[in-house]
C-alpha cells in the first residue's frame, strides 16, 4: 500500500514534522453484526496522540476503549475511518508489521523462561547479535529495577515484577509507541498504587509514547498527561487530568471521575458574570456563566466537588458565596477526612469531605442541621468547556 502522510489536523504533510502525531485516528468506527442486528463499539472517533505522551483511554466496561486500542495494535479492522502511526496509514497493516508493543493484564510471560530468556525473546527472533542482546535485556532490567534477577522464574517472582517483565519485554524492542491494557487489573490495591508510580516513571525515562487503557479513574489522574473518557463507543471529554477533574464536559464524566456532587435549578438572575440559582430565604448557588450562555428562568445543571464545600452548624457569611441548608443523613470518618452525606433542603443528595486537619473543632452526627458553603469558582457548568 502507499504511505499517506498527515498532520494533527489531517492535512498531508512531510515524513519528518515534529507536529506529527505519534499515533492518530481519523472517523474511526467499529461495528459488529449480532443476531441480525449491527452493533457499534466504536463511533466515528477522532483522537491524535502526541510522541512520547503518557495518554490513558478512561471508561466503564463496553465503552469501546480496548476494541480502540486494538485497533491502534491491529489486532481489528475498522469498519471506517484509518489508523495512522508517526504519520504514515496502517489501516489494514498486520499486527507485527506495526511499530507498536501491547502488554495485557495476564503478562503472557513464557513459564519456562527465565526472566532474562523472556525479556530476550523478542530480540532473539530478530536475529539480534548476543552482545547486543545481553547489553539490552541488562538495561532494560536496570529500568525496572530487576537487576539481579536474570536467572529466576517467573513462578518465583510476586506479581508486580511478574508485571515489570512484561514491560521490559515489550520495550527492549524499542518500540515507537507501547499499548497497555488494564496491566494493573490482577495487583491488590497497594502494589497497584506503588505501580503507578513505577510506570510513570519508566515512561518518563524510556520517553515512549504510552497509551494505557483502564476503568479505574485514580490510575488514570495519576499518570497521564491526558485522558479521554470513553462511553458508549464515543470520546465524551479530551483533557489533562486536572481539566477533566474540575471542569468535566458531560454529567457522564463529572460522576464518572472522582466523586461529584450534581446539582441544578432555574437561574433567578445574572449578576457579574455569574449566574444565580436560589432556593429559599438565604439559599442560593453562584456559577460562572457557561460559555454557551444562560438566560433567566432556564435551568442549568452544575457541579461542585466534596472537598470544595464547607460544612458549618453556624450560617456562614453570606458574600458572594454558595450557600445551601441540609440535614446531616451519613457520616463516615476516615482518619485524614470524615465524609458526610447531607441532604438539602431542595431535596439534593450532596457528599462532603471535611478535612480533619483543617476543621478538627467541627463534629456533626445524623439529624444535624448543617450550612454547606463554598467558593463561585469551585461550581462548574454541566457542557461548559
Amino acid at each position: 500500500m502507499t504511505a499517506t502522510i498527515r498532520t494533527q489536523a489531517g492535512q498531508p504533510t512531510g515524513p519528518n514534522r515534529s507536529d506529527t502525531p505519534a499515533i492518530e485516528l481519523v472517523g474511526v468506527a467499529k461495528e459488529y453484526h449480532s443476531h441480525g442486528d449491527v452493533v457499534a463499539a466504536v463511533k466515528g472517533v477522532d483522537l491524535a496522540i502526541g510522541e512520547g505522551e503518557f495518554f490513558s483511554m478512561l471508561g466503564p466496561s463496553g465503552c469501546g476503549k480496548t476494541t480502540t486500542m486494538r485497533m491502534i495494535a491491529g489486532f481489528e479492522d475498522p469498519t471506517r475511518g484509518s489508523v495512522f502511526l508517526h504519520g504514515e496509514e496502517v489501516t489494514g497493516v498486520a499486527p507485527n508489521k506495526r511499530d507498536v508493543n501491547m502488554v495485557f493484564q495476564s503478562y503472557a510471560l513464557f513459564p519456562h523462561m527465565s526472566v532474562f530468556e523472556n525479556v530476550a525473546f523478542g530480540l532473539k527472533r530478530k536475529n539480534v547479535a548476543s552482545p547486543e542482546i545481553r547489553q539490552r535485556v541488562a538495561e532494560m532490567l536496570a529500568i525496572v529495577d530487576l537487576t539481579g534477577r536474570e536467572k529466576r522464574q517467573p513462578r518465583e517472582l510476586s506479581g508486580g515484577q511478574q508485571q515489570r517483565v512484561a514491560l521490559a519485554r515489550a520495550l527492549v524492542n524499542r518500540p515507537r509507541a507501547l499499548l497497555l491494557d488494564e496491566p494493573l487489573g490482577a495487583l491488590d490495591l497497594k502494589l497497584r498504587q506503588h505501580m503507578q508510580v513505577e510506570l510513570k516513571r519508566i515512561q518518563r525515562e524510556v520517553g515512549v509514547t504510552f497509551v494505557y487503557v483502564t476503568h479505574d479513574q485514580n490510575e488514570a489522574l495519576t499518570m497521564s498527561d491526558r485522558i479521554a473518557v470513553m462511553n458508549d463507543g464515543s470520546i465524551e471529554h479530551l483533557g489533562t487530568p486536572r481539566e477533566i477533574y474540575e471542569h468535566p464536559a458531560t454529567k457522564f464524566v463529572a460522576g464518572f471521575i472522582g466523586t461529584s456532587n450534581l446539582l441544578g435549578g432555574a437561574v433567578s438572575a445574572l449578576d457579574n458574570g455569574r449566574a444565580v440559582i436560589t432556593f429559599g430565604p438565604g439559599e442560593r448557588i453562584v456559577v460562572p456563566l457557561p460559555r454557551n450562555g444562560v438566560r433567566p428562568g432556564q435551568n442549568l445543571e452544575l457541579t461542585v466537588r466534596p472537598e470544595k464545600i464547607d460544612i458549618t452548624t453556624a450560617e456562614p457569611a453570606a458574600g458572594d458565596r454558595s450557600i445551601v441548608r441540609g440535614v446531616v443523613t451519613e457520616v463516615v470518618y476516615l482518619g485524614t477526612s470524615t465524609n458526610y452525606n447531607v441532604r438539602t433542603s431542595a431535596g439534593s443528595e450532596v457528599v462532603v469531605f471535611d478535612q480533619n486537619a483543617s476543621n478538627a473543632d467541627f463534629v456533626a452526627v445524623r439529624g444535624d442541621h448543617v450550612y454547606l458553603s463554598w467558593n463561585p469558582q469551585h461550581s462548574y457548568a454541566i457542557g461548559d468547556r
